[in-house]
């Protein structure tokens, strides 16, 4: 059954934010069994019965029962490879482990059996997916195993028995598969990006359009678009037109999350979110962007932040988010001009911990820093913390106070002194009065 499932947690900064069904996968496409084609005669007629109980069994256990006491009492039979391809059906209805003892039997068989190699890598896909929360490290070997199946798969050749047409027709469903592992696997154990985004679009290039608009392919089209806006800089021209792509498709329910990053991406590299709608038309109609595609880029960091000076009468009345974008970005001079307004005050800093030590919280709190992951400012503490009263690293910080004591451009830092951190008191349940029980 296939299934969207949205991801809740940003696994590394190389994870994407979120996918829809990234690697939850849905049911294996039916592959032609690689059987030979001829006739085969059984002329022991206890082995032949044997090999028509494992053949026509309907229950996929009863099945899996019959065909593995065939292998076990004729290991050397002519149906050997026969029954090992229904015995690898049968236990992929019910037992993913056994597919791949099984699957993994079949090559030592016929190392060129492409639908062995294709369920292997597609249930070590999946095992990943089960364990990226709680045990990142076995996903990455998970995913290391589902690419060196991938990658020989891509280098399978036709086995003599198969036709030429079944085999074409294979390699047209297993092929794409292998790409999206080998994606999967670069973003996750390789941390390489590029690698990544290389092994998505061909995979999407080998593609019909139509199986672009549904998982699995829908999936990677968006943890694509991630991938372009994960790259150091971002990539936001690519990565908001995947991002289009996939929101042109993704169910309802999901549409409203896609946009919302969309936007985001849009605005920070165009300034507006005029001319999003265009594109999202174009996308509809076009995997890849079209010749014409483009983004022009917004005005520069320091023009916006002069704007905002110039046509600001009381620079006091700005956000604490819009004072730093022009600290770190205005000409000197009007930088200072809102550092006039904040030089010496005390101020709530809210925002998400990069870091924090008992002397030191260092703190996001644009978007942009929140996203990117670095601290934008720093509060020295007036008094060391306790070690149970530092903040953990990814929480959003509550009752932050600090001075304003300095700041840079280059990099974009504000430095806070005297910081205190403000925790809320439980209140005291007061004790009744002597000579009257409480009532109940």
């Amino acid at each position: 059954m296939k299934k969207f499932v949205l991801a809740s947690k940003l696994v590394t900064r190389f994870a994407p934010a979120f996918v829809l069904a990234g690697l939850c996968l849905a049911a294996a496409p039916t592959l032609l069994a690689q059987t030979p084609s001829d006739q085969i005669t059984i002329k022991d007629p206890a082995e032949f019965n044997a090999y028509q109980n494992a053949i026509t069994q309907t229950d996929p256990k009863a099945k899996a029962s019959a065909s593995e006491s065939f292998l076990q009492t004729y290991p050397q039979s002519v149906v050997k490879k026969a029954v090992l391809d229904g015995l690898i059906e049968a236990y992929s209805s019910f037992d993913p482990a056994k597919t791949v003892d099984a699957a993994t039997r079949m090559l030592q068989l016929d190392p060129n059996n492409l639908k062995a190699m294709y369920l292997i890598a597609f249930l070590k896909k999946q095992q990943a997916a089960q364990v990226a929360a709680s045990n990142p490290t076995q996903q990455a070997q998970l995913l290391d195993d589902a690419a060196a199946m991938a990658t020989k798969g891509l280098a399978a050749t036709k086995p003599a028995e198969v036709k030429d047409e079944d085999f074409k027709k294979q390699k047209a469903t297993t092929d794409p598969f292998f790409h999206s592992v080998l994606a999967y696997d670069a973003i996750y154990s390789k941390k390489d990006l590029k690698a990544a985004i290389e092994e998505f679009r061909t995979e999407l290039q080998m593609l019909p359009p139509e199986d672009t608009k549904k998982a699995p392919a829908l999936n990677d089209t968006l943890v694509l678009g991630q991938t372009y806006l994960q790259l150091d800089p971002p990539d936001m021209v690519n990565g908001v037109w995947f991002l289009s792509r996939a929101w042109n498709f993704a169910p309802d329910n999901y549409k409203p999350v896609i946009d919302k990053s969309n936007k985001y991406w849009y605005k920070r590299y165009h300034g507006t979110y005029d001319g999003l709608d265009d594109i999202k038309t174009k996308a509809a109609n076009s995997i890849f962007p079209t010749d014409d595609y483009k983004i022009a880029p917004a005005p520069t960091p320091t023009d916006t932040a002069n704007k905002v000076v110039a046509e600001t009468s009381d620079l006091s009345t700005l956000a604490l988010a819009d004072k730093e974008y022009i600290l770190a970005n205005a000409s000197k001079e009007n930088a200072e001009k809102v550092w006039a307004t904040v030089k010496d005050k005390t101020s709530e800093i809210p925002g998400t911990v990069i870091a924090a030590t008992a002397s030191q919280i260092q703190v996001a709190v644009t978007d942009d820093a929140k996203n990117d992951k670095k601290a934008d400012f720093t509060v020295n503490m007036k008094t060391p913390l306790a070690d149970k009263d530092v903040p953990a690293v990814g929480s959003d910080v509550k009752g932050l106070i600090g001075t304003f004591d300095s700041y840079t451009q280059s990099p974009a830092q504000i430095i806070m002194r005297d910081g205190e951190l403000q925790v809320a008191k439980k209140p005291v349940a007061k004790k009744p009065a002597a000579g009257h029980r409480p009532t109940h």
